[in-house]
């Protein structure tokens, strides 16, 4: 048999499959899906298997037929190699998710085997070990010669009497330990590198590549009784007296018969290990590893919930959802429910649904914040047949949820945007909540949208997707226009609880007031009025840090990153100016690096000047502040958020990640500190995603059932994404964004791919830049690919422009400069394959100049 394997080596000339000779005693492990590893040139290599085929058979020719072949036919056919291991006993990845990522690389314009590799969790990416044994030429280690017979002439082989110490405690060491690998060997004997190599050349030791993960599977020594609780009594009992310790043990496992870990055994009874194996010995009890599968939710206890009745309107949206699943027919709904209507028990009796259909279920959400909340709600509902997913969870725990997924144990998973590759077999449903978020959108390769992956894996198992967001993406809003989508719509809150008021306030007229303060009066005296009445608050600021940039007031000198043209931010907490993108960091400077001023001041807010100025005008305020800085270690979000639930604090301050899906009782007030954070970005997508933000984070006040209010801060309250926010008004922003979208050609009207070129020299880039976009604009021309012009919906369906190249919006990152140019088309699925044939035109250029390019398609992100 034939298998045809993706090798893990993404370079120019390797993204198609390979063809390896599947020996003989793997035939019956080996499938579509399987992890094998295969020699690849010098070294052996990890590689997934895409398809297996049989040898063509030999045509069998009569005498007469045989003059009728050409020549060119005999020709012998090329020897393949033999697949070196099967790396699982089952293969990881389904038939269905080896077309996803073929689908994927098309789509997405990357590697095959990079679209597989993000499919798997990081324990199961696999590396070759050099392993070391003896070899046939070893000499004997008991004073025999070589068991191969006698030394070729002239060869390097030793003599067991004309050893050093050194060499002969190598060659005992390799032979006691059967084969090591080569780094312990090396560890062992250090200076032994140039006697290794040459035994390796003349057949002393030989050498062999072995592919292994990067975690293993963790087990935990375990007690087993092998007696009755009876037989354990009259073994305690017949034991002398100095063997109290092992009586002890023996007694222990007579009142407890089942096994018990070896750890939680000596602990218990505060007896050594030695004490437990020596009644191993005797075999009065057995000593076996057992897996222990790690589960970052083991020592939680979640309350068991019972399905809710749903009001008029859920029911409405709940009931094409359940008809579509129970019949097995691929849907894409968007769910639109303001922000408190009741998304979430929609999702969890769909669900139910689903899995009374037998069949399986994937629940997105998008910031890891947000996940210790849902996987209450559904560990709640579901218990064990939860799995859950996330970038937070240890190698380890992530590997073992998979596993769980794998192995059939759960049915329904619930993570950020991977696990949206769960290894299912029965898909019936995909949710994806707050589905306008950006987070959905990979920024590395494979850069895939969880959406777009969702619809198709969806299409494949005839399943249906469920979209649901308070604020819609516009390109999801218009596909439900447009009929693509079903819309299902959920206008008023829960047991009819008001949206809360919000009012906007004018920062300006604070200034003018002689408010210098980064609170208005009106939001302070709210703050004030929920300390006294014991209520909680939520404050957002999209912006870590203590202050954004550091400028000196003499002569105007801004402290910039040395690798990127980009202003330092300063943290108080640690007194350093870092970049938020290569992470280089300095100490705080006491004066002005450019004119030796002591003037040299902080400007701008981030949300540790916040918390200081809070804890300045309300002595005793306790605050707990969520940004990337405090959310940094495992478990960080749930603990903080835990807190923030059992009151131990009045304000919950941070960024954007306190703004989605946080369900708290007691907060009664959310303040902005500044709605201008996002507006003034120099993307299209700005005024869509500052509307967005401020009405989500709007909703997370009053959603029980104290009344809530929000106070959003601004200089520009006259801006329509502010205003439509203030009103709850998402029609009224609709209509006037996309009357912007569609006069710029912009999405949901075109769409996008982005190009990004960076080198260490601007001259080059330059130049190099302006020959992509030339060769981009003569592929265009060969496919009749023109006609695109923004400000029309209509025209031909072949369309394209290609605008650029143009410095990116932040030109250099990490010593290298940035230019980008942008292709916007129109319902054409050969630009992507005309985009990856201008791209590949520069592949020497990329490997010969270090050259980067980066292809974004649907981009959500232009910096």
């Amino acid at each position: 048999m034939i298998a045809k394997v993706i090798v893990d080596v993404p370079v120019k000339g390797t993204n198609r499959p390979f063809d390896y000779r599947v020996p003989e005693r793997f035939s019956s492990w080996i499938a579509i899906g399987s992890r094998v590893g295969v020699p690849f040139g010098p070294r052996t290599v990890q590689g997934f298997v895409v398809g297996l085929e049989k040898p063509a058979e030999k045509l069998e020719l009569g005498s007469w037929e045989e003059l009728l072949v050409p020549a060119a036919a005999a020709v012998a056919p090329v020897k393949l190699k033999d697949i070196a291991t099967v790396l699982d006993v089952e293969p990881p990845l389904t038939e269905e998710l080896v077309s996803l990522a073929r689908w994927m690389g098309e789509t997405y314009l990357c590697h095959e085997i990079t679209a597989l590799q993000a499919m798997i969790p990081g324990a199961l990416k696999a590396k070759a070990e050099r392993m070391i044994a003896l070899g046939p030429h070893a000499p004997g280690l008991d004073g025999a010669e070589s068991p191969a017979g006698a030394s070729p002439a002239g060869s390097a082989v030793p003599r067991l009497n004309l050893l050093t110490a050194e060499e002969e405690a190598v060659l005992r060491y390799v032979g006691a330990k059967g084969s090591v690998s080569a780094d312990a060997l090396l560890d062992k004997f250090p200076y032994s590198g140039q006697l290794l190599k040459s035994w390796i050349q003349a057949g002393v030791l030989a050498e062999d590549q072995v592919m292994k993960d990067r975690i293993a599977v963790k087990t935990a020594l375990t007690v087993f009784p092998v007696l009755s609780p009876e037989s354990c009594q009259e073994e305690a009992e017949a034991l002398p007296k100095s063997a109290k310790r092992q009586k002890d043990v023996l007694l222990y496992l007579a009142e407890h018969p089942e096994p018990v870990r070896l750890a939680e055994l000596t602990l218990a009874l505060e007896v050594g290990a030695g004490t437990v194996k020596s009644l191993a010995d005797k075999g009065l009890l057995r000593l076996e590893d057992v897996e222990v599968q790690r589960d970052p939710y083991a020592k939680r206890g979640f309350a068991r919930t019972l399905p809710l009745p749903l009001t008029e309107e859920q029911t409405k949206v709940f009931e094409p959802v359940k008809e579509a699943v129970k019949a097995g027919r691929h849907e894409m709904f968007l769910l639109h429910g303001v922000t408190g209507s009741g998304k979430t028990e929609v999702y969890l009796q769909s669900i139910q649904v689903c899995l009374d259909q037998g069949k399986e279920a994937i629940v997105l959400v998008p910031e890891i914040s947000l996940t210790p909340q849902m996987v209450e709600r559904f560990k709640g509902r579901f218990g064990d047949d939860v799995a859950v997913l996330h970038s937070r969870l240890s190698n380890g725990e992530r590997y073992d949820e998979w596993r769980k997924i794998a192995s059939g144990q759960v049915r329904v998973v619930i993570g950020a945007r991977s696990a949206i590759f769960a290894p299912f077999t029965k898909l019936g449903l995909v949710i994806i909540d707050e589905e306008h978020e950006s987070s959905y959108k990979q920024e590395e390769s494979p850069k895939y949208h969880a959406r777009e992956v969702a619809a198709a894996r969806a299409r494949s198992f005839g399943a249906s997707v469920v979209l649901g967001s308070a604020t819609p993406s516009l390109e999801s809003w218009h596909e439900a226009e447009r009929g693509v989508y079903k819309l299902l719509t959920m206008k008023e809150r829960v047991e009819g609880r008001p949206m809360p008021p919000v009012r906007i306030v004018d920062m300006r007229d604070e200034l003018q007031g002689g408010n210098r303060s980064m609170f208005s009066r009106p939001l302070h005296q709210a703050l004030q009025e929920r300390l006294e009445r014991g209520e909680q608050s939520v404050l957002l600021l999209n912006r870590r840090g203590y202050s954004t940039f550091v400028m000196c007031r003499s002569c105007g000198y801004t402290v910039i990153c040395p690798h990127c043209d980009i202003s330092l931010t300063y943290h108080q907490t640690s007194g350093m100016l870092r970049c938020h993108y290569c992470g280089y960091a300095e100490r705080q400077p006491a004066v002005c690096p450019d004119c030796q001023s002591e003037h040299i001041r902080y400007f701008g807010t981030g949300t540790q000047r916040v918390e200081e100025e809070l804890a300045k005008q309300f002595p005793g305020i306790r605050v707990i502040r969520m940004d990337v800085d405090t959310t940094s270690e495992k478990g960080a979000h749930e603990r903080l958020l835990t807190d923030f639930r059992q009151k131990k604090a009045d304000v919950l301050l941070g960024t954007q990640m306190v703004a989605k899906g946080l369900d708290f009782p007691d907060v009664t007030l959310v303040g902005v500190i500044t709605a201008d954070t996002m507006l003034n970005l120099p993307d299209f997508r700005s005024a869509e995603r500052t509307f967005q933000l401020l009405t989500q984070v709007a909703g997370r006040a009053g959603r029980h059932q104290k009344p809530g209010e929000v106070f959003v801060q601004t200089y520009t309250p006259e801006h329509y994404s502010v205003v439509t926010a203030g009103g709850h008004d998402f029609h009224a922003f609709v209509e006037h964004e996309l009357n912007h979208r569609r006069m710029g050609g912009y999405p949901p009207y075109c769409r996008l791919i982005l190009i990004t070129l960076s080198h260490e020299q601007l001259p080059f880039l330059i130049k190099t830049s302006e020959n992509l976009v030339k060769r981009l604009k003569e592929l265009a021309q060969e496919a009749g690919l023109s006609g695109f012009h923004p400000g029309t919906s209509s025209g031909p369906r072949s369309a394209l422009e290609v605008l650029g190249p143009v410095a990116s919006p932040i030109p250099r990152i990490k010593d290298r400069y940035r230019f980008q140019c942008m292709v916007k088309y129109r319902g054409d699925t050969r630009v992507s394959s005309i985009v990856g044939r201008a791209v590949e035109a520069f592949d020497d250029l990329c490997r010969q100049e270090k050259l980067l390019i980066g292809v974004d398609v649907d981009p959500q992100v232009l910096m």
